[in-house]
């Protein structure tokens, strides 16, 4: 067991024993990847902090029913999911615009801070044209960096839909960004030649 799946198990005790100041730690130990999950599914900062909000509320109004058969963050992970599935319901009959692209900070797995800058706007745009399904799973997967096994179990699906979804998402992803990244590099070394 993790040092944090250890800590998650002392807090949820506390919590459920009324300690509430436990929760308020709880919450801090995860809000800010369930906002980064929660920003990239929804594209929209406001959208996303009411997300996490409601997610919280939920998980507190929930937490007894947290079994401990999976780890604590694949079930807020998969109560986060659910929250954003249901607010992009609600806001289909309302465009969704995107947040402002300084809000973002540059990747910081990317080689070049420049071009990790110019890519974000595209790869935002990118995420945004996927479909919910498709959109978690990569986000998940590919950005908070969680298995596949995790994945599956925080979106309630069969491990062979997440492969599905995240290879799909990922080539719909790769088109819809023109393979950018593959192609300024080559670019770039033709006009060094």
């Amino acid at each position: 067991m993790s040092f944090r799946s250890a800590e998650d198990a002392r807090l949820i005790s506390l919590v459920l024993g009324g300690d509430n100041r436990a929760f308020d730690e709880l919450m801090q130990a995860h809000e800010d990847r369930v906002f980064a999950v929660c920003l990239r599914i929804l594209a929209n900062r406001e959208a996303a902090l009411d997300a996490v909000q409601e997610v919280f509320i939920t998980v507190y109004r929930k937490l007894q029913q947290f079994s401990g058969a999976s780890a604590f963050s694949t079930w807020l992970y998969r109560i986060a999911v659910n929250t954003c599935y249901d607010q992009l319901r609600r806001a289909r009959r309302h465009e969704v615009l995107p947040w402002p692209e300084t809000t973002d900070p540059a990747d910081a797995h990317s080689a070049n801070a420049l071009e990790s800058i110019e890519l974000r706007p595209d790869l935002e745009r990118a995420l945004a044209a996927l479909t919910p399904d498709f959109r978690a799973a990569v986000v998940l997967s590919d950005l908070e960096g969680l298995p596949l096994q995790a994945v599956a179990e925080a979106l309630d699906v069969p491990l062979g839909t997440v492969k599905s979804r995240v290879f799909r998402g990922r080539r719909l992803l790769a088109e819809h960004l023109r393979n950018l990244s593959g192609s300024s590099v080559h670019q770039r070394g033709e006009h060094d030649a």
